[in-house]
């Protein structure tokens, strides 16, 4: 009975035994592979992390770049602006400090004077009037180290006068042996006429502006005595109002019907008309002073018609 009843238990007590194994065995697999599951997984998740970090450094750093260039080009523009801006406000303030006039002159010309002077003075002469430039040497503008005297006081003095029509005449030819006499000639690349005389003034001021620096211009025409001290002092109680145009101011008849032949601004057949019509749209001072009426009856004049 024992025997049989141990020999009966055996076979019972290795079967359990065995399961148990296999129960075990799977368990461990099963283990084995949830471990390497989430292995992977989390070597998955970490490459794309990684992946993802590299993306977004490359994302960052063109947009860095592409907004870095943005702005870089903003800056040069505005940098370009402001250059231009200053440039413009210096100009606007010398102008007005000089009266229109720009610092933008050939340093290199020999005439050009190193101080300002207070006037340049152009006397407006012809062909043939030898005898009345004389006469004006003579009477107040002076000549060889009398007018360089006067240059020294700030006041040049220059008689202005065109070319022939028929060019290196004997009318040129006339005004050249003059010039390399006295050197006091002003002598434009204009025809000499009397229809151009509204352009023979307009170059003169330009020619005058780009080889003198000075406070005023002056025109007048060479049958005219100028008290030159007079003058002088006259100009110097304006020296300190910027854009003034200063003259004997003679008043006309106003054309304002549009059919009417001289309603709208042109260049006139007189220069003194032309020389005012050119300052009524600008923003200068106008200053009409009597004592440059040049009539032989007033009293304490600047000048004198002769």
């Amino acid at each position: 009975m024992r025997s049989r009843g141990s020999s009966n238990r055996l076979p019972n007590s290795g079967g359990f035994g065995f399961h148990s194994r296999i129960s075990a065995l799977v368990l461990s697999m099963f283990a084995t592979m949830a471990t390497i599951y989430v292995a992977a997984r989390m070597w998955q998740d970490a490459e794309s992390r990684v992946y993802l970090i590299q993306q977004l450094h490359t994302t960052t750093a063109l947009g860095n770049s592409a907004i870095s260039v943005d702005n870089k080009l903003k800056v040069e523009a505005c940098r370009e602006q402001e250059h231009k801006l200053s440039a413009l406000e210096m100009d606007l303030s010398a102008a007005r400090q000089e009266g229109f006039v720009s610092k933008e002159r050939p340093e290199n010309d020999s005439t050009r004077s190193k101080k300002r002077l207070l006037a340049v003075i152009g006397i407006i002469t012809t062909f043939g009037r030898k005898k009345n430039r004389d006469a004006i040497r003579k009477a107040w503008m002076g000549s060889g180290a009398a007018l360089r005297k006067l240059e020294e006081k700030g006041i040049v003095v220059r008689f202005v006068i065109g070319r022939s029509a028929n060019r290196r005449d004997s009318l040129d030819r006339e005004i050249d042996n003059e010039h390399r006499q006295t050197d006091d000639f002003i002598v434009l690349n204009q025809v000499e006429a009397p229809e151009e005389s509204s352009n023979k003034i307009k170059f003169f001021f330009v020619h005058a502006v780009e080889s003198w620096d000075a406070e005023f211009y002056v025109k007048v025409n060479d049958d005219v005595y100028v008290n030159i001290d007079t003058l002088g002092a006259t100009l110097s109680a304006h020296s300190d109002k910027p854009r003034v145009y200063m003259g004997c101011m003679k008043s006309g008849q106003v054309f304002s019907e549009p059919t009417h032949k001289w309603s709208i601004l042109r260049i006139y057949a007189h220069d003194d008309v032309s020389t005012g019509s050119w300052f009524i749209g600008l923003d200068v001072k106008h200053v009409d002073e009597r004592k440059f009426c040049c009539s032989p009856s007033s009293t304490g004049s600047i000048c004198t018609a002769i």
